[in-house]
């Protein structure tokens, strides 16, 4: 039986290129000579530091430039609050999502559901596993979560013949 998963995953290996890029690029201009504007990632975790938060705010601008350059989706991007380190420096931490948060996966099910076609849709952990008799009902489920999903970024794979 035919089947996909849809899944929210960003391409960590895309996002420490552009992390890289954004700290070569935060090295060289001139507005952030002599300061401790920098980028840092752990895992799933981005921090942001800076001298104020006019500069976090442009290290941020930087990072999301090179993000988008490399085709990950700003969406993944969760914001922490602004912290205050030692004297006037501050720093952000950035938290990566992954995967699809229940609520969300219950109203993927629940369009699925509602849209009538000749499909199944069942939540495994962190994805939506949709699966139906043909090829073509399957497709249909594609382009209408593309269309009325927008605030996830929705990638599909794992498709099955």
């Amino acid at each position: 039986m035919p089947s996909f998963d849809v899944v929210s995953e960003a391409n960590m290996v895309e996002v420490k290129n552009a992390i890289d890029q954004a700290n070569k690029e935060i090295t060289t201009r001139f507005d952030f000579k002599g300061s401790d504007a920098r980028l840092e990632q752990k895992d799933r975790d981005l921090t942001a530091y800076a001298d104020s938060e006019f500069q976090l705010s442009q290290v941020r601008d930087v990072m999301i430039n090179k993000l988008v350059k490399r085709n990950v989706d700003v969406r993944f991007l969760d914001d922490g609050k602004i912290e205050k380190i030692g004297g006037d420096k501050v720093k952000q931490v950035i938290k990566i999502k992954n995967g699809i948060e229940s609520d969300a996966a219950k109203k993927i099910v629940r369009l699925i559901k509602d849209s009538k076609m000749k499909v199944q849709a069942s939540i495994q952990g962190d994805a939506v596993r949709i699966t139906g008799a043909k090829r073509d009902d399957l497709q249909a489920a594609m382009a209408m979560l593309r269309k009325d999903v927008s605030d996830l970024p929705l990638e599909f794979n794992n498709f099955r013949d």
